[in-house]
C-alpha cells in the first residue's frame, strides 16, 4: 500500500526569533529520549559490536551525529512547534529561565551546554547560559567553575578569579577550581607590564598548579606545573613532572582523547622532543577539529614553551591551526524580473559550490553574516555541512527583515527560519530599519566587528567572502559597501561572481552614493558619583576643578568631539569615531581616579562612572539650545548603560566594543560582563567592560583570547 505524508498545513505560521531558540534544545532533548529507549531495549552505542548484533550507527550523543542526522531531528523539532502555532495555541518564553522544572538533571543539562560552549570557542554564550541557571542552582560548583572559566575565557580576568578564590575559601580544593584559579594568575602574568607585578602572578600561578597536581595527581594541572615551572627556570622539576604526567596518560582510556593527545605533546615539548610533539598535535588536531576553543587553548601552551626555547613555531600553525572565523556579505537572490539581473536563481547551485569551496580553503568553520535570502542563507547552509558554526548578525528584528530581505524572493522563507534555528547565535543589531539603507550599514559594521573581535578570542585569522558582481550597489549597507569598508580595516576579502567563479581577492569598489542615511556615532554619557550628596559650598569647586577637568581631557587626549554638553553631574559628549571616545573616556576614567578630589575641598571618594555606545542618529538643529544635536533611540539606549556601570569604570554596548575591535591592534580591550538589565526597565543588553591592553607578551600570542592548555 502506497503511504503518502499528511502533515498540518504549517505554510502560513511565522516563528519568530524567541521560538527558533527552541529547536536546537528539543531536536537535542528528543534523540536523547530516543537513545535512552533503545538503550533500555538492549541496544548498544554506534561505536560497540556485541553477538546480538543490536547496535545502531546513531545511538551516539548527540554533539557526535552527524550534521546530517542533527538536521532530522532540527527538522522535527521546528515542525511541532509549527503545527503548535498553526493549532492555535501560543508558547509564551518564561521571563527567567524555568530551571528548577528539569530538576533533577536540570543543572546537567546547563553544565553540558556550557561545557559545549566552551569547546566550541563561545565563552560569552557559556557565561550567559551557566549566569542563568546559577539563579536556580547557585550552590552548584560546576557551574560556578564554568562561570569563572568562561569569564577566564573572555578576558575578564579580575571578575573570574574572584569567582574562583571563593571556590577555594569555602574548601573546594578539587582540581577544576585550582586548575581555574591558577589559570588566571596566568593570565594576570601575561597582561602584566611591571616585571615585579609579571614575576609574582607567574609565581603564583605555578604554585597553585603544583598544589593541585600534589593533592589530586591530576593531569591536566600537572602539565601546567611543569610548564610553568619551565618557565620559571626549573627544568629537572619540570622534566620530571611532565615524564609522570605523560607516563599515566593514555588516550586510548581518557575520557577525552582529545586532550589527552594535546597533553602528551605538552609533555613532549617540555623534554625538548619535538618530533614526538609534531605527532601528538597532529592527533589531537584531527580530534579536535571542530573545537576551536579548545584548539586555541592547546596553542597557548605551546607558543610558550616555543617562545622559551627560542624554536620556530611555523610547525606548529601547520599541525594545530585554529580555524579561520570568516565574515560574509553577498548579494541576495534577484526578485522575479530585476532588470538588470544580478544574481538570477538559476545561478545558485554554482554559488553554493564555490562558497563551499572558499570555506574549504581558508579552513572557516565560523561563521558570521546576516540571513537575507540568496549569498547568506548559502553561506550559513554550507557552513552547517562543514559542521561549523554560524553567527546570524540581523539589522533589525527577525520579521521585518523577513519581510524586507528573505520573503522578497520565493521559496526562502522556511530556510531561513533553519538557518536561524541551528544558529549558535542571533544577534539583533537594533530594534527597527530606518529609511537610507543606514541600518544596513550600521549592521555590516556590527558585523564585521563582532567577527574581528571572535577571531581575536581564539587568536585565530579573520578572513572575508563575499558574493559579489564587482559593481556599485544600490546604497549604502549593500555588498559592494561592506566589501570596501572591511578592507579598508585590513581584512583580507575574497570574492566569488555571481555566476560561480572562484573565489578571487576584492578589487576596489566604486563608491556607492549615499542616500539619506543617519550618521553614525559614538555616545559617551557620563555621571560623577557623589555628586547628590555635595554641600552648597562644594558645588562652585566641582565646577571649577571636576567639570575643568572633563574640559582639559579634551586637550591632552587630542580628540575633538561633535557635541559636548552638561547638566550638573551628567555627561553627553558625541564623537564622529568610536576610536577617539574610548580613547577619551579611559583618559577621563584614569584622571578622575588618580586626582586628590579632597586637595580641592571635594569629597575623597567623589568618583565618576562612564558608558559607551555608538550607533545611527538622526542629525538635527535643535531650536531650543539653537546648535546641531544627535537624537534617536541610540542615544536613549547609551544613557540607559551609565547607571548600571560600576564607579570608576567604563562599560560599553555590544556595538560599541564591535565597532571599536574593527580595526587590528587597538589598544583597548573589552570583556564580556554579561546580558545587563538596563535602567528604567528598558530590557538587557549584552554589556562589555573596557580596559587598556598591557601585555605585551599576550599580543605576541595571538591576541588577548588565545588560551591556554585545557583551562586555559
Amino acid at each position: 500500500m502506497d503511504y503518502t505524508p499528511k502533515p498540518v498545513d504549517t505554510s502560513r505560521v511565522r516563528l519568530d526569533g524567541r521560538l527558533l531558540a527552541l529547536t536546537e534544545t528539543l531536536a537535542r532533548d528528543a534523540h536523547e529520549t530516543w537513545a535512552r529507549q533503545r538503550l533500555g531495549e538492549g541496544w548498544t552505542y554506534g561505536a560497540q559490536r556485541d553477538d546480538a548484533g543490536k547496535r545502531h550507527p546513531c545511538l551516539v550523543p548527540y554533539e557526535e551525529l552527524p550534521e546530517s542526522e542533527k538536521a532530522y531531528d532540527r527538522n522535527l523539532a521546528l515542525q511541532t512547534i509549527r503545527v503548535l502555532v498553526a493549532l492555535g495555541y501560543h508558547v509564551e518564553p518564561p521571563a527567567a529561565p524555568a530551571l528548577d522544572a528539569l530538576q533533577p538533571d536540570g543543572a546537567a543539562r546547563v553544565r553540558r551546554l556550557g561545557e559545549q560552549h566552551l569547546k566550541a570557542g563561545e565563552p560569552l554564550l557559556a557565561y550567559d547560559v551557566v549566569s542563568q541557571a546559577l539563579a536556580a542552582f547557585p550552590d552548584d560548583v560546576r557551574l560556578r567553575q564554568l562561570q569563572g572559566l568562561a569569564l577566564a575565557r573572555s578576558g575578564a580576568t579580575e571578575r573570574a578569579r574572584s569567582i574562583l578564590e571563593a571556590l577555594r575559601q569555602e574548601g573546594h580544593a578539587d582540581e577544576e577550581s585550582l586548575g581555574g584559579l591558577a589559570r588566571t594568575y596566568k593570565d594576570l602574568w601575561e597582561a602584566a607590564s611591571a616585571p615585579a607585578q609579571r614575576a609574582r602572578h607567574l609565581a603564583d600561578a605555578a604554585r597553585l598548579y603544583r598544589e593541585s597536581y600534589e593533592a589530586t595527581g591530576g593531569i591536566w594541572t600537572g602539565i601546567n606545573a611543569a610548564t610553568l615551572g619551565l618557565l620559571l627556570g626549573e627544568r629537572a622539576g619540570a622534566r620530571r613532572i611532565a615524564a609522570e604526567v605523560a607516563g599515566k596518560t593514555d588516550p586510548a582510556t581518557a575520557d577525552d582523547p582529545y586532550w589527552a593527545w594535546a597533553t602528551l605533546a605538552e609533555a613532549a615539548l617540555i623534554v625538548e622532543d619535538w618530533e614526538r610533539a609534531r605527532r601528538h598535535y597532529a592527533k589531537a588536531a584531527a580530534i579536535g577539529r571542530r573545537r576551536p576553543g579548545d584548539l586555541a587553548s592547546t596553542r597557548r601552551n605551546a607558543l610558550l614553551l616555543l617562545r622559551h626555547f627560542r624554536r620556530d613555531r611555523r610547525w606548529l600553525d601547520a599541525v594545530l591551526p585554529v580555524p579561520a572565523t570568516v565574515v560574509f556579505t553577498g548579494h541576495m537572490i534577484d526578485r522575479p524580473g530585476r532588470r538588470p539581473p544580478r544574481f538570477p536563481p538559476a545561478r545558485e547551485g554554482a554559488v553554493a559550490r564555490a562558497i563551499g569551496a572558499a570555506l574549504e580553503a581558508c579552513d572557516g568553520r565560523v561563521g558570521y553574516a546576516a540571513a537575507a535570502c540568496g549569498s547568506d542563507i548559502l553561506f550559513h547552509e554550507a557552513l552547517a555541512e562543514r559542521g561549523g558554526e554560524s553567527h546570524v548578525i540581523l539589522p533589525f528584528r527577525a520579521e521585518q527583515f523577513r519581510r524586507e530581505s528573505v520573503d522578497v524572493a520565493p521559496g526562502w522563507s522556511e530556510r531561513f527560519e533553519r538557518v536561524l534555528a541551528r544558529a549558535t547565535e542571533v544577534v539583533t543589531v537594533s530594534a527597527e530599519a530606518f529609511a537610507g539603507g543606514g541600518a544596513f550599514r550600521y549592521g555590516d559594521l556590527v558585523l564585521h566587528g563582532l567577527a574581528r573581535m571572535h577571531a581575536e578570542r581564539l587568536g585565530g585569522a579573520l578572513a572575508g567572502l563575499a558574493v559579489w558582481d564587482g559593481r556599485a550597489g544600490d546604497g549604502p549597507g549593500g555588498t559592494a559597501w561592506a566589501v570596501e569598508a572591511w578592507r579598508a580595516t585590513g581584512t583580507p576579502m575574497a570574492v566569488i561572481d555571481t555566476a560561480g567563479a572562484v573565489a578571487r581577492p576584492a578589487s576596489r569598489p566604486r563608491a556607492a552614493r549615499r542616500r539619506g542615511a543617519r550618521d553614525i556615532v559614538a555616545m559617551l554619557f557620563g555621571d560623577a558619583v557623589g555628586f547628590s550628596k555635595l554641600a552648597e559650598p562644594e558645588i562652585p569647586r566641582f565646577v571649577t576643578h571636576f567639570l575643568g577637568l572633563v574640559a582639559d581631557c579634551f586637550r591632552r587626549a587630542r580628540v575633538t568631539p561633535l557635541m559636548k554638553n552638561t547638566w550638573g553631574d551628567g555627561l553627553y559628549i558625541v564623537f564622529a569615531d568610536a576610536g577617539d571616545a574610548v580613547r577619551y573616556a579611559m583618559a577621563l576614567r584614569d584622571r578622575v581616579v588618580a586626582t586628590k578630589w579632597a586637595a580641592h575641598g571635594l569629597p575623597a571618594n567623589l568618583s565618576l562612572r562612564i558608558a559607551l555606545h555608538a550607533g545611527p542618529t538622526f542629525t538635527c538643529f535643535d531650536p531650543v539650545i539653537r546648535r546641531r544635536n544627535w537624537v534617536g533611540t541610540h542615544v536613549s539606549r547609551a544613557a540607559r548603560i551609565e547607571p548600571v556601570t560600576p564607579p570608576g569604570e567604563v562599560y560599553a554596548s555590544q556595538a560599541f566594543a564591535a565597532l571599536a575591535s574593527s580595526r587590528p591592534g587597538g589598544h583597548f580591550g573589552f570583556d564580556y560582563v554579561g546580558q545587563l538589565p538596563l535602567a528604567k526597565g528598558y530590557g538587557t543588553f549584552a554589556t562589555y567592560h573596557v580596559r587598556r591592553r598591557t601585555g605585551h607578551v599576550r599580543r605576541r600570542t595571538g591576541g588577548r583570547g588565545a588560551t591556554m592548555s585545557r583551562h586555559g
